[in-house]
This record gives C-alpha cells, structure tokens and sequence, in this order.
C-alpha cells in the first residue's frame, strides 16, 4: 500500500515537472530534475502515456495529454467558485468590480467576478478570453513568467494595440512586467479601454498562474485610490492563495 501511495505522488511530482517547463520535457531532464533513477521514470511515464496524460512525441520527448485538459477545464471552474468569497470581500473594502482570472495557453481567461454594487460598473463576462499585454491581469499574469516563455506567448499574440496607451513595443513591456515584479502590482491604464482603469495581484504560490483585478472607470479609479487599493489586494491574495496550497483544504476567505 505504501509503494503505491508513493509511486502516486511520484507520478503527480513527475507531471508537475512537465508543467513548470512548459509542457514538454526529456526522460533525461525529467531524471535530472526529479532524482528518480530513469526505469522507474520510464515506467511512470508509459503509464500516463497509455491513459493519454502524457504523450510522446515523435522526438521521444514527453509532453503534458490531452486529457489532463478536462481536468483542468473542471478544475478552473471550480478555482472560480471558491474564489467568490474573497472577490465579495475586495468589492465590499474596495467598491468596484473584482475580477479572477487564469492563464490558459497564450490567452487570459476570466473564471470569476463579483460586480461593483455602483450603478456605473465594469462588466466582464466569465469565460472572456483576452490577450495578456493590454489588461491588467494578463501583465500580472506575464510577469509570474520567466522572460524567454513572455517572449514565446507575445511572439504568437502580438502586440494588437486598442488604446493609444497600449503596449506595442515588446522592450517597453518587457521592462513594464519587471516593474511589476518589483512593485507586486500590474495596472492598465486605459490601454484596453479608454476610460477604465484596472489594477491587478498576483497570487502568490498559488497551484497555477493566476491574478485577482479590480476594475472601475478612471475617473473613480485614480492613481491614488490605486495606490490606497494595493494593500488590500496583496492582503486578500495572499489568504486566499494559502487556501490553496496542498494541505489546506478550506475554502473561501473569513
């Protein structure tokens, strides 16, 4: 019983290692990296490659299957739902609309939203699919990623502007997101629409990339009530991303 609870959490570290090199690794990395001895990986990985979990490619590299897709889809979806509570908690200390979205491939996807309670609000409907450089999220999101994988999703994405305050320059934004390592916080700036203005966290620690947003028109969302909003974020972030950590199996923020 041991062994195979063992051989089980080798198995999901294994897929894990995949993940955090984006998708697709070598037996020989995948034996650098987890110090498991190569037949034992070997092993491992046809298992999953036989369930679809993982395949192989024609350069015999291993790469993330399609079937962890609906795992993650049912995942994602209930990443959303257990969020809701300290959504409510942002817009009740903050007032405007507070937002959670994921990274999924190259794009930005909303998976939960608690509106703002004034009655001129930001709407943006969950499930949207956004592109990562024009909205605050998506730069939170960009910037919990090394820059050579940044370069390879805006390589594919481009760099469409919307506003005239849209990054369109790929230097410009690489030295945006290291600010925002830096600072903790991503804004927009009217660079996906002209007249709201949008602040974002991201979530340390948290199982995958994701990012909290609160959202409103400019004229409510100024640079000082941004700065006044940071804090409480970073706050709301932080308890709801432990949450998440394996171990802790409560949900929702108290």
């Amino acid at each position: 019983m041991a062994e195979a609870v063992r051989s089980l959490e080798r198995t999901f570290e294994l897929l894990e290692h995949l993940a955090d090199a984006g998708g697709e690794m070598a037996l020989s990395e995948l034996t650098e990296v987890s110090g498991l001895p190569m037949p034992t990986i070997y092993r491992l990985m046809r298992t999953l490659v036989n369930h679809g979990y993982v395949r192989q490619e024609p350069s015999k590299r291993y790469a993330l299957g399609p079937r962890l897709i609906r795992l993650g889809e049912g995942a994602s979806r209930l990443l959303g739902s257990w969020a809701l509570p300290a959504l409510t908690r942002l817009v009740d200390e903050v007032g405007e609309t507070a937002n959670m979205a994921v990274l999924e491939g190259d794009a930005v996807v909303y998976v939960a939203q608690v509106p703002s309670r004034h009655s001129m609000r930001m709407f943006t409907e969950v499930g949207r699919r956004v592109q990562p450089h024009c909205t605050g999220v998506g730069k939170a999101l960009l910037s919990q990623l090394p820059e050579p994988r940044v370069r390879e999703i805006l390589s594919r994405t481009g760099l469409e502007r919307h506003t005239p305050n849209t990054f369109t320059d790929l230097d410009a934004l690489l030295a945006e997101l290291e600010r925002i390592r830096a600072q903790g916080y991503a804004v927009d700036d009217e660079e996906q629409e002209i007249g709201v203005r949008c602040v974002a966290v991201p979530l340390p620690g948290a199982p995958a990339l994701t990012a909290f947003s609160v959202s409103g028109p400019s004229a409510r969302m100024t640079p000082e009530t941004v700065h006044d909003v940071v804090p409480i974020m970073r706050r709301v972030a932080e308890h709801f991303a432990t949450e998440l950590r394996p171990g802790n199996h409560s949900r929702g923020s108290r």
